[in-house]
């Protein structure tokens, strides 16, 4: 794109590409690509600005013929795609900010990244994202972390009998979560314990009473943060987890085919088909996101401090935008403008935690998501 103005692509045209296109051409701050597959998932953006581009991002030469003309990439392709699709974005030398979150180790680009002079920052959604860069900034206030942890969820503003819950993405991840076995730090080293484990409830105005479990959300935090306690629980409306124990015990998340009428039919499968429609965000269908960040430890002088942070985030009725759309695609373009502001601009692979040492970073990342309604409140008490 031959233009004075800086130029941003998104790869991936889904429920977080759409706003964050939108908010990158806001004030017509950047010329903005889309690239995406599905020519459906374009047509948002046509008579818009922004201009969009259909072909298989798993076509590697045409991707990166496609990359070099912008100056910027986030990568929000689905995670079974996203590595790949992230090393072709390096070898562009395009800084990236990355929200597929794919099962790959990120770090095994670093080398590829500094090579390149490319500055990366991944995993930069909400959770991890924003879970991340205020736990790394609250542990690199403290000598010594005794225990962190992350409470976080996306739930329907309005609750309907039986499952009080939808989801932003496919009820296959959304399985995955409640099966997984979950990766926590006690006394300083990894344990895994099983999903939807040491439930507990908790107060959250103006939402009220949510139940949280163990999932296996930590990811990066595992290896980069020295604590002796650490977890990450997903929030649900009480009683949803016990239908999903149920379920469980019941055998519907069963990989091995049961023959019926002669036929051979996946648990799993079949209770994915059933479910999809039952938990499907529709468009306008009110949702909220909340999170609470909690890190306790000494301070260089041995005062016991807790750092708190709290999110209750509301369905954008001005523009549309799902909360967990907003409150992932924002923290993904607060990156991209901080990269492009100079303010972090490192060659390599960075987790949030890592961009969270820097305060002038997070002070950015916070400002910039507080002008588009989403409000971390900090809550900083010593014991």
């Amino acid at each position: 794109m031959s233009n004075s103005k800086k130029s941003v692509l998104v790869l991936g045209a889904g429920l977080i590409g759409k706003p964050m296109a939108f908010d990158l051409i806001k004030n017509n701050a950047y010329l903005v690509g889309v690239a995406d597959i599905s020519e459906t998932s374009l047509k948002p953006f046509e008579n818009t600005g922004i201009q969009g581009f259909c072909f298989d991002l798993k076509n590697k030469s045409e991707l990166q013929k496609l990359v070099k003309q912008f100056d910027f990439v986030i990568n929000a392709v689905p995670g079974f795609i996203g590595f790949e699709t992230l090393k072709s974005v390096i070898e562009c030398k395009k800084d990236v900010v990355d929200i597929a979150f794919y099962p790959e180790d990120p770090f095994e680009l670093n080398k590829l990244a500094q090579e390149n002079g490319v500055c990366v920052i991944c995993d930069m959604g909400v959770a991890p994202g924003m879970s991340h860069l205020l736990s790394g900034f609250a542990a690199s206030q403290l000598k010594e972390v005794e225990s962190l942890i992350i409470y976080v969820g996306g739930l329907p503003k309005m609750r309907s009998y039986p499952w009080e819950y939808k989801a932003m993405f496919s009820p296959s991840d959304v399985i995955e979560e409640y099966t997984r076995p979950a990766r926590l730090i006690e006394n300083g080293k990894i344990v895994f314990k099983e999903a939807l484990s040491e439930s507990e409830l908790l107060e959250f105005d103006p939402v009220g009473t949510l139940e949280a479990f163990n999932s296996d959300g930590l990811r990066s935090l595992v290896y980069t943060i020295k604590a002796n306690y650490m977890a990450e629980k997903t929030l649900r409306y009480p009683g949803h987890i016990g239908l999903i124990k149920a379920m469980k015990s019941s055998g519907f998340f069963d990989e091995n085919p049961l023959e019926i009428n002669g036929s051979e039919i996946s648990p799993l499968e079949f209770t994915k088909k059933v479910l999809f429609s039952k938990w499907k965000l529709e468009s306008g269908e009110e949702d909220i996101t909340i999170m609470r960040i909690v890190v306790k430890g000494k301070t260089e002088n041995d005062i016991s401090r807790q750092f708190q942070w709290d999110l209750v985030d509301n369905y954008d009725h001005e523009t549309s935008i799902h909360s967990m759309a907003r409150t992932t695609g924002y923290a993904a373009t607060a990156a991209l403008r901080l990269i492009d502001s100079g303010v972090f601009k490192k060659p390599g692979m960075h987790v949030p935690e890592f961009v969270g040492k820097d305060e002038k970073s997070v002070d950015f990342i916070l400002s910039y998501l507080k002008e588009r309604g989403i409000h971390y409140k900090m809550i900083l008490k010593d014991l």
